[in-house]
């Protein structure tokens, strides 16, 4: 055995040497390099203008409150007022911001993965009559504005006794349509045939989704749980109709108090709070950054 071994080493050996090399990448002509050159410089282009805010935002939080709309602007500070970041916890309610908009945050995202990640294993692998219509139906509800039916919602929350909590908020972001689609559209990456060994083995559709779905869907459960965090953390609108009372308000309404007095407005103070609050979302995103890109990439293929 160890012969034919050998033999067949030697056999492969002499083939790799006299085998002419594979054939080697064309040289990048002039019309390319020039076209990736144009390529950098307009993503080099894009990346600065999206850098330039955040550069702003955090040079301005070290200035002064008459310092940060000087004319001729001034992208550096003078004078770097480092005492911002103290003031911004004693002279404002910060930390109840923060406690509040991380409850809603957690408590949402929580909520739309759940019943997302649920009612698209529904959609994907139960057949029942009329689903893709009722999923389509679902699923257009996504191009109606909000601003549409706020006010229904409005009324509704106000006869139930829930306006001016933190619940209105919750049982309306509770569910989403995006959500569904994006967790639908991953769940029929994976092959159906788990799924039929699963029912052999005597699993119900719930021990499906539970501990075959769910388990196999983390990169999207990763992308569906940035997106959702991200567009509660930052919601305005919701809170500015809901929240009144200012114990309950989050850090956009709170950041927003800090301007909203023409008496005394606070510029310097509002962008501190603006650059802290970015805070929470980049340790989001930095730790499910692999999980999201991979979840996006996916989420958009069948087979």
């Amino acid at each position: 055995m160890s012969t034919i071994l050998e033999a067949a080493d030697d056999s492969a050996t002499a083939t790799l040497l006299t085998s002419p090399r594979g054939p080697r990448s064309k040289p990048s002509t002039p019309g390319k390099r020039i076209g990736r050159i144009i390529g950098y410089v307009a993503m080099i282009v894009v990346a600065v203008a999206l850098l330039v805010p955040f550069f702003w935002m955090i040079s301005s939080s070290l200035k002064t409150s008459n310092d940060v709309f000087s004319v001729p602007v001034r992208w550096l500070p003078e004078t770097f007022v480092w005492s911002n970041y103290v003031d911004i916890w004693t002279q404002t309610n910060l930390l109840t911001w923060i406690r509040n908009t991380l409850v809603l945050a957690v408590v949402v995202t929580f909520l739309q993965v759940l019943t997302g990640s649920f009612a698209a294993y529904g959609f994907a692998r139960i057949r029942f009559r009329g689903r893709d219509i009722l999923f389509l139906i679902y699923i257009g509800t996504i191009a109606v504005p909000w601003q549409s039916y706020m006010i229904p919602q409005f009324i509704l929350m106000s006869n139930l006794k829930l306006s001016n909590t933190l619940w209105s908020i919750i049982l309306l972001q509770a569910f989403g349509a995006f959500g569904v689609f994006l967790m639908k559209q991953f769940y029929e990456t994976v092959p159906e045939e788990l799924s039929e060994a699963a029912r052999i083995d005597g699993l119900s559709e719930y021990g499906i989704w539970r501990r075959i779905m769910v388990p196999l869907s983390v990169p999207a459960i990763a992308s569906l749980t940035l997106l959702s965090f991200v567009n509660t953390w930052n919601d305005y609108l919701g809170p500015l109709i809901y929240l009144r009372n200012p114990n309950l308000w989050t850090m956009q309404l709170g950041l927003q108090s800090l301007v909203s007095n023409t008496q005394d407005q606070n510029f310097a103070l509002m962008f501190t709070g603006m650059t802290m609050s970015v805070v929470p979302i980049a340790i989001v995103f930095l730790l499910g950054q692999k999980y999201f890109v991979e979840g996006i990439a996916t989420s958009g293929m069948k087979g």
